[in-house]
């Protein structure tokens, strides 16, 4: 067991909320982080899951209120008070942003968690290359260069791959950490992440009937 596999999309709140936890628990067990940032919508709907637009105004009031406020309180972590005015912005160009960095590593940490942290804390459109220029630059790295890299082909295919990783790992939400072939939904399971690198849990031994 050397590393976890991190599904999420750049926009994610409850990636935001978990993101300086899960870097610290790989800090602390000596696991590498693998980055794949998806596109959430489509992976979500390819699971059959309904996204957040199909879904009642209840619950969209209780995920962006205060499901969000209590976990920023949980993890001391700092958050907006209400829903980013650009969070149904395309994220394309921010994740393309990590991704042209790699897929693990120091540089590759501090970006997707600059990104979702801008994104909740400072409402950054992670559409708006003049924004995310800004932004790159604050973490030393040449922003004409990274937003070039970040559009190329190479970077859109692996996007793309990494969508098609996710469904093959029935993922269906961000974020999704992967340990030992073993998935956990959502950043409220990093306490069972973190008690799984040293106690793995036991096999499963449920038969779930096929859902119609």
């Amino acid at each position: 067991m050397s590393e976890i596999t991190y599904y999420y999309s750049a926009h994610s709140a409850f990636a935001y909320l978990g993101s300086s936890r899960v870097m610290e628990m790989c800090a602390t067990h000596g696991l590498t982080l693998v980055h794949r940032p998806i596109p959430l919508s489509p992976v979500v709907e390819a699971q059959g899951s309904l996204p957040f637009r199909a879904r009642t105004q209840a619950h969209v009031d209780y995920f962006f209120g205060r499901e969000i406020e209590r976990w920023a309180a949980m993890r001391n972590v700092p958050v907006m008070s209400a829903r980013p005015m650009h969070h149904d912005e395309d994220y394309t160009l921010a994740s393309g942003m990590i991704l042209a960095l790699g897929d693990r590593g120091t540089q590759v940490d501090q970006m997707a968690h600059a990104l979702l942290q801008a994104h909740w804390c400072d409402d950054l459109d992670l559409s708006d290359a003049t924004a995310l220029a800004v932004l790159a630059r604050s973490l030393g790295h040449d922003s004409t260069k990274l937003l070039d890299a970040a559009q190329s082909a190479s970077v859109k295919e692996q996007y793309q791959n990494n969508a098609k990783e996710a469904l093959a790992a029935d993922v269906f939400g961000s974020p999704t950490y992967v340990l030992n072939g073993e998935s956990f939904y959502g950043q409220d399971r990093l306490e069972m992440v973190e008690r799984a690198i040293t106690t793995p849990f036991a096999a499963t031994q449920w038969s779930n009937p096929p859902v119609d």
